[in-house]
């Protein structure tokens, strides 16, 4: 029999097939996204929940739902809107055929365990109590209704915010946004290839046709927890990129320190951050990074799979000052471009 570490090391390796498996799949149903597609996946494998950004049709839920095919899990998805309320996520009710008045499981719970990815979309038209149920979702991964508990053991939560209308919306709170290991930019592709196939390829305009063609299963649903915790135990990091990442995480507090400088966007950078990033943060731009590297094929963490995922993993949980928070787009990047170029790497 494999000693534990043989066995951790058979694991890794299998799972990394999986991973470019993953990928591949997905890339061949979202042409133009594979920095997004990478990062999802270092989601996937981390166990991380994401924030998206993007403006509409940009294939948001097509790359999602691209995903969880190729994972083969179930897809949930649900619409902010205004007048959204915690049990829409749990149960709606209609009433039947024969007249009578009828309660079925809601888009949260519907598939039960088998649910892999739930979508929000729009989460900022939602009220604050809608939030509430789907942040204990996603700490918990698991709900209460129909007296009884709902789990789901792989479920990951995305979500996206509409970005340009200010009328009914309802801000993520900073404390929410902490929870979320990245947010993910997704824009449309600048490559004139894909750009032609997205607007003249038959392929690409039916998102059922698309999606049905993509192999399933490729991703061990069953095993993915134990192999998100064996990438954790088995890629190190060596003291140096430890001191380094201390370094980053107290330049996100006090930027001005690590001789970042924003003139060109008439911002002082020490007027800038009210809070950096939180001890949570650190820890999952660390997870991130691990897996970073496993995709990559090392076992010890080198300091480009930090700056690989420290701009997603980072800009989202940092407050600005509320004078700064409008221009949150154009200071975010930004500052994480200034730190990553600040703070020496070992």
């Amino acid at each position: 029999m494999p000693a534990p570490d043989d066995r951790d090391d058979l694991l890794l390796s299998a799972g990394r097939a999986q991973a470019l498996a993953l990928e591949a799949a997905v890339a061949q149903a979202v042409v133009g996204q594979a920095r997004a597609i990478r990062r999802i996946t270092t989601a996937v494998f981390a166990r991380g929940h994401v924030l998206l950004q993007g403006d509409v049709g940009v294939g948001k839920t097509t790359l999602l739902r691209a995903f969880a095919r190729a994972m083969g899990g179930r897809f949930g998805r649900i619409e902010g809107t205004v007048d959204l309320m915690p049990n829409d996520l749990l149960y709606h009710t209609y009433i039947s055929a024969e007249g009578k008045p009828a309660v079925e499981p809601g888009p949260l719970i519907r598939d039960g365990e088998a649910l892999a990815i739930f979508f929000f979309n729009e989460i900022n038209r939602a009220r604050p109590q809608v939030h509430a149920l789907l942040l204990r979702a996603m700490a918990e991964r698991s709900v209460q209704a129909f007296n009884r508990e709902w789990r789901f053991p792989r479920l990951q939560v995305f979500a996206d915010r509409n970005r340009v209308e200010r009328e009914e919306t309802f801000e993520i709170a900073s404390a929410a946004r902490d929870r979320f290991m990245m947010e993910i930019a997704i824009d449309a592709p600048a490559d004139e290839a894909a750009r032609l196939a997205l607007a003249f390829d038959p392929r690409f305009h039916d998102t059922d046709a698309l999606i049905g063609a993509l192999p399933q299963g490729v991703v061990d649903m069953e095993g993915l927890i134990g192999l998100a915790a064996a990438i954790q135990r088995g890629v190190a990091a060596s003291p140096a990129l430890q001191r380094y990442v201390l370094r980053l995480w107290e330049a996100t507090a006090r930027p001005q320190d690590a001789g970042v400088r924003l003139e060109a966007l008439d911002v002082d950078s020490a007027d800038l951050v009210l809070a950096g990033a939180s001890p949570r943060g650190v820890g999952m731009l660390l997870q991130a990074a691990r897996v970073s590297a496993w995709i990559e094929g090392r076992s010890h963490v080198l300091p480009e799979d930090i700056q690989a995922v420290f701009p997603e993993v980072m800009a989202h949980r940092l407050c600005f000052q509320p004078v700064h928070e409008l221009r949150r787009a154009e200071l975010a990047p930004a500052l994480m471009q200034g730190l990553l170029a600040q703070v020496p790497a070992p």
